[in-house]
């Protein structure tokens, strides 16, 4: 819908938001009309370099034209039914998700927070039904971010942060310990815990990439103590981290891994996968969803995992997450750049306000996002070339100086 079709002004559109929407989030001001590829434009067709794709999500560019096509030859067949009967996109998206990063079994959702809800529910019926009542007590990690729904909120490791506060009690059966801390993960871990959770890297607690020895240690541990391990990919999946998953560039493989964001490429979908023995905890009625598996938001996912495959867009990530890093890194006021791939975090001095980092950037039409005190977030489509990076590095530049 463009805005002259409308006979409305932007500021019409800015007040009725403000008159009618219950709003939660710091807007920017500014009205996104359309994009495309790696860039937003607003209503005077003015162009803004994306380096924020939706929180993560239009990985392989805006309105990506497969992605789009997809989705107008689905809407056409056949736009939503219930999970009853067959549905085309629904099981060739199974398929291509399942073999590509070797798990046995999907369970769509609507979102990231919805897919780390079901994960922790399978988690907590599959140990209770194997070992007993009480085993379903799950170690997160502090400064972790795992969703909004009340049990991926309780397994977010921040206690009295914002998303947390004036809800009354989290959801019991929660321990956390030190990101990258593998003993205190341990002893973290009681007689009753059934599974670990992580984030590969964390996303919202500052872009802090696992260690090697973290991952792979966990991975040991919950070996050898029966319990299971939790990855949430729901930010870093389909190639933003240099490879298709996170799990992948640690040489392990999680028992549960959730994923949404860039699953989609702009369509809202989520997801868990699971191993065989695992997946069996959910059985007729155990859990369900009205909208998950939508057929609309399966075609797009699958055209868009295609378009991430068949253009090695993981590569890319890798390649311009080193390139625009190393940038990065040269900046005035600089404490840290710290990325996984296309997931990109720079921490300054406390000089430096991210906010305002932020909100002059956007200013000079360049969209990041900004977590912490003094650290922003660049997490573009994985399409962006040296000459997009060296144009957002510029404005950085200029707004940090």
């Amino acid at each position: 819908m463009k805005l002259k079709d409308t006979g409305l002004t932007a500021q019409d559109i800015k007040d009725k938001v403000s008159k009618y929407m219950i709003e939660t989030y710091e807007r920017f001001d500014f009205l996104a009309e359309t994009a495309k590829d790696q860039y937003v434009y607003d209503e005077k067709g003015e162009a803004y370099l994306d380096f924020y794709a939706g929180i993560a999500v239009n990985s392989a560019g805006n309105c990506n034209k497969k992605v789009v096509d997809a989705v107008i030859d689905q809407v056409q067949d056949i736009m939503h039914t219930f999970n009853y009967p067959y549905t085309i996109p629904q099981a060739l998206l199974a398929e291509k998700v399942c073999t590509t990063i070797g798990m046995d079994k999907i369970f769509y959702q609507n979102s990231g927070t919805e897919a780390n809800e079901a994960m922790i529910k399978m988690a907590r019926k599959y140990g209770i039904e194997k070992y007993g009542p009480n085993k379903y007590h799950i170690v997160t990690a502090k400064m972790g971010f795992h969703g909004r729904t009340f049990g991926a909120m309780s397994a977010t490791g921040q206690p009295g942060n914002g998303c947390q506060v004036g809800f009354g009690p989290m959801t019991y059966g929660f321990s956390y310990a030190p990101y990258n801390d593998l003993e205190a993960f341990k002893n973290a871990c009681t007689e009753n815990t059934i599974a670990i959770m992580v984030e590969p890297v964390q996303g919202e607690g500052g872009v802090h990439p696992a260690t090697m020895e973290f991952m792979q240690g966990l991975r040991k541990f919950c070996d050898e103590k029966g319990m299971l391990l939790l990855i949430d990919e729901v930010q870093t999946g389909w190639c933003r981290t240099g490879a298709v998953m996170s799990f992948m560039n640690y040489g392990i493989k999680p028992d549960i891994v959730s994923m949404a964001k860039a699953l989609g490429g702009g369509m809202p979908i989520g997801a868990i996968c699971a191993r065989a023995e695992v997946a069996k905890a959910f059985t007729l009625g155990s859990h369900g969803t009205t909208f998950g598996g939508h057929p609309v938001s399966c075609a797009a996912a699958l055209a868009e995992v295609n378009e991430l495959l068949d253009r090695d867009l993981a590569g890319n990530a890798k390649k311009m997450g080193d390139y625009f890093s190393a940038k990065l890194g040269t900046l005035p006021h600089i404490k840290e750049v710290r990325h996984q791939g296309l997931l990109v975090g720079v921490e300054f001095d406390d000089t430096i306000s991210g906010v305002d980092v932020k909100h002059k950037c956007l200013e000079k039409h360049l969209l990041i996002t900004a977590i912490g005190a003094h650290t922003i977030r660049m997490i573009p489509p994985l399409i962006i070339t040296e000459e997009d990076c060296d144009k957002a590095f510029e404005i950085i530049k200029s707004v940090v100086s």
